[in-house]
């Protein structure tokens, strides 16, 4: 009796583990807002373990990550330009705008299309003015995971020059493994959806949890294995 208790807690130990590494949320992707300053950027990522993308070499077309749109080119931008785009805040750097297609303003191609090479389980954004009509969308595929607009981006104290609570924040968005995504779809129906400073992160490979469970297999048997010999 005394060993299955053993063996019983050598298991759970492990499932607390593997519940530590990523916490169960089916599809649902979680927003969280927060980034960190850095000069002449506006704001970046404070997820570890994560990849940045900045503009500073336009968008690209080959790679992990690649940028397209269903018309034209996605455009990157510096500065800003009147009732066309507007810089995020203390962001003197490039940066990705969109627009309408109907709009005459640098952007319109009224969305871009990020896709990754292997699935993630998250991604963030520097958005500048976020507005009721941008929307970021997420994809397994062709599959819809989820899509938010500007007005579901969490409410937060507005600081410094910002004029409002949803001006110019890093938002942060969270999946789970079954909730992996691959591709990102950033639409705008008017001007404009301003954002920088991208960061990803590659979800967990499906062996990095069958070899988790493995040890805590083999060490289980460890336990009945060092008890044996005792009794």
């Amino acid at each position: 009796m005394r060993i299955m208790q053993k063996v019983l807690l050598v298991l759970s130990g492990t499932a607390i583990v593997f519940m530590s590494v990523k916490p169960a949320s089916a599809v649902t992707l979680d927003i969280v807002t927060g980034g960190k300053e850095v000069a002449g950027q506006g704001l970046v990522s404070k997820v570890s373990g994560t990849t940045t993308f900045d503009f500073e070499n336009g968008v690209s077309t080959s790679g992990f990550v690649t940028f397209s749109s269903p018309t034209g080119s996605p455009t990157v931008v510096q500065g800003s330009k009147d009732q066309e785009y507007g810089r995020p805040l203390n962001d003197t750097s490039k940066y990705l705008t969109i627009s309408s297609t109907r709009d005459n303003a640098a952007g319109n191609t009224g969305s871009v299309t990020v896709k990754f090479a292997q699935p993630l389980d998250y991604f963030g954004l520097y958005w500048g003015s976020i507005d009721a009509y941008n929307s970021i969308a997420f994809y397994k595929g062709d599959t819809l995971l989820n899509q938010y607009s500007g007005t579901e981006v969490p409410q937060t104290t507005a600081s410094g020059n910002q004029t409002s609570f949803r001006d110019n924040q890093y938002v942060n968005f969270f999946a789970d493994t079954k909730g992996a995504f691959d591709t990102i779809v950033l639409s705008s129906t008017a001007p404009a959806f301003e954002s920088d400073n991208f960061a990803y992160r590659q979800a967990p490979e499906p062996g990095a949890v069958l070899g988790l469970l493995a040890f805590g297999a083999v060490s289980a048997g460890s336990v009945l294995k060092r008890r044996g010999s005792v009794y």
